[in-house]
């Protein structure tokens, strides 16, 4: 009873103290107007961007999900998350630049200005119903499920398991909505921040004492279990076999990735919301390094769990939450649970931010232009308070989802990520293309994908991993558009934006860039390179350890990163002198 609760008292103290410090700075910003609550007066900087983009990402579906799929595989899901880094670059780089010379609030409004406002409609219908009705409630879901899980409460209360998960559910959605619609965006960034810090701490703790129980005591000796027996589960190339192959990196989960760093709403928000672009390239990039440590704390507790506990477990989703009772101390266990509960409800209130903020932009705008900026609010809340009473009823249902929910919720969002993806690459490099192709290839995409990949399980038949299959999608989407461009291209090119980006020193104050983004760009391929030689046949996953070619590779990288870091020490600097000799 001591034990319980002081764990119950360290939750409340935590949870308490974020949202008193979320509520404090939210009010001393003085933020106001439509711009104030939907896009924190676009002042936010690279540090609350970082930790809002994080925490709308990482929620229990990574934490679960991932560990659940490591517990019964190997590391190969890692591709999901660790070459995000790479379309973190892309975003930074390319992406953002272009959405700020726009200065647009969503990226709908950005497709209305480059295609017409019907597929922005279109778009923005997709995203509202994607989050409603999968992202959110996977997310208050997995949750719950761990929550109850790690503490046992169903059992504890009386109250039957389902029941619970209902209970759960809806406390965890009411506080984090009451975040998103109480103080907008801004105490969204706030609270994600500073649950995003516990997190990294809490959640970095997991494999530390996973691998000390391994070892009987000894963390050397944990490692040394870890990569002695069984060192495949450590394999982050999966083969045709594994959920999810190496090969689909360089089809599907390229699209995939782009989508959900570039051009999805609950992640470039927080980006659009930044105070210039050297400050969200900051942001995005710092968010980059964070993934490519995500197989420390997503994925290889799972394969922990595995050897400490077998293939004993019903659910592969149950290995982190059991991994987590066996091995946290009584003491820390009302901290970890405050984190994680805080992840969740910032995923949740990060989402409903921008469900709110795509309606009243999106729809109620179109419909009333002179509406004021105290009824965009107020429409803001309201249909954000719908929204997530929705999710929140939805959650529970996914008790019965079969094969874990980590590819549950990557298949359903193969609904709209591809033919997003693909229309706006075609609104930046294919110039020519009409305004109807883009419809034309989101409705197809709908209809193709519903029927051959959920209808006729087409990639199950075949034996194609659905990722690539996604990658085909987006060829073929590709080629339409291409072809509709060339065939029967727009009339007209008038009032389209020139996103054309000249040198930073050339564009306004907002518009410069970070002077450290190449650089920092560059050591994030370096490192998602590394990583994927330690967790591969030639590193760690292999009996006997590292080979020698794993040493070669691995200095050739950093050496050609040096390499690289000086030229682009000297090339600032004569660009430096060229600038001041100019003066």
């Amino acid at each position: 009873m001591t034990e319980s609760m002081f764990a119950l008292a360290t939750f409340l103290l935590f949870t308490l103290g974020v949202a008193w410090v979320s509520s404090r700075l939210t009010s001393k910003a003085h933020d106001s107007g439509a711009a104030g609550y939907f896009m924190a007066g676009r002042g936010l900087t690279g540090w609350f961007i970082c930790g809002s983009m994080l925490l709308t990402n990482l929620s229990a579906e990574q934490l679960v999900g991932l560990n659940g799929q490591s517990y019964a595989d190997n590391l190969s899901s890692m591709a999901w998350e660790s070459t995000a880094a790479l379309a973190t670059i892309m975003l930074a780089m390319f992406f953002l630049p272009r959405y700020l010379k726009g200065g647009f609030t969503t990226l709908p409004e950005y497709l209305e200005s480059r295609y017409d406002a019907t597929t922005r409609r279109i778009v923005s219908a997709m995203f509202i119903i994607g989050y409603t009705l999968v992202a959110n409630p996977v997310a208050l879901y997995l949750g719950a499920l761990s929550l109850d899980e790690v503490f046992g409460i169903h059992a504890a209360l009386g109250v039957g398991h389902d029941a619970m998960i209902w209970i759960l559910v809806w406390v965890m959605g009411g506080v984090g909505a009451a975040y998103a619609v109480l103080g907008g965006l801004r105490a969204v960034a706030i609270s994600d921040t500073i649950n995003g810090v516990v997190l990294l701490i809490a959640s970095l703790s997991v494999p530390i004492l996973g691998l000390i129980a391994l070892g009987d005591g000894s963390l050397s000796a944990g490692i040394d279990h870890l990569v002695i027996n069984q060192p495949e589960k450590l394999n982050a190339v999966g083969d045709e076999t594994s959920r999810i192959p190496f090969g689909t990196l360089f089809t599907g989960m390229v699209f995939a990735n782009l989508f959900y760093w570039c051009t999805n709403q609950a992640t470039i928000q927080r980006t659009l919301a930044a105070k210039d672009l050297a400050e969200g390239q900051k942001g995005v990039l710092l968010t980059g390094f964070v993934k490519i440590l995500v197989p420390l704390v997503m994925l290889v507790p799972g394969v922990i769990a595995f050897h400490l506990i077998g293939d004993k477990l019903p659910k592969p989703d149950l290995a982190y939450p059991a991994l987590i009772k066996l091995v946290m101390p009584w003491w820390l266990l009302g901290f970890f649970v405050a984190a994680f509960f805080g992840t969740v409800i910032s995923h949740f209130n990060s989402i409903v931010n921008s469900t709110a903020t795509l309606f009243a932009m999106d729809w109620h705008r179109a419909f009333r232009p002179k509406a004021t900026d105290a009824e965009l609010v107020r429409v803001g809340k309201w249909v954000g308070t719908g929204f997530a009473v929705i999710s929140m009823i939805i959650a529970p249902l996914m008790l019965y989802a079969p094969d874990g929910i980590y590819l549950l919720i990557r298949r359903v969002t193969g609904f709209y990520n591809i033919p997003i993806i693909a229309i706006v690459l075609a609104g930046f490099f294919l110039p020519r293309v009409p305004g109807w192709s883009a419809r034309l290839v989101l409705v197809l995409h709908v209809v193709l994908y519903g029927v051959l990949v959920i209808g006729f399980g087409i990639d199950k038949k075949t034996g194609i991993n659905f990722v690539h299959i996604m990658g085909m999608m987006f060829a073929l989407h590709a080629a339409i558009l291409a072809f509709c461009g060339w065939r029967w291209p727009r009339k007209s090119r008038a009032g389209t934006i020139d996103f054309s980006m000249n040198s930073g020193e050339e564009q306004p104050a907002h518009l410069r860039p970070w002077r450290y983004a190449r650089l920092t760009s560059v050591m994030l391929v370096c490192l998602l390179v590394s990583m994927y030689l330690t967790f591969s046949p030639i590193g760690f996953a292999v009996v006997g350890g590292p080979t020698p070619l794993y040493g070669v590779l691995m200095s050739a990288i950093w050496i050609a990163f040096v390499l690289y870091a000086c030229f682009e020490r000297r090339r600032q600097v004569r660009a430096g002198v060229s600038c001041l000799n100019g003066a």
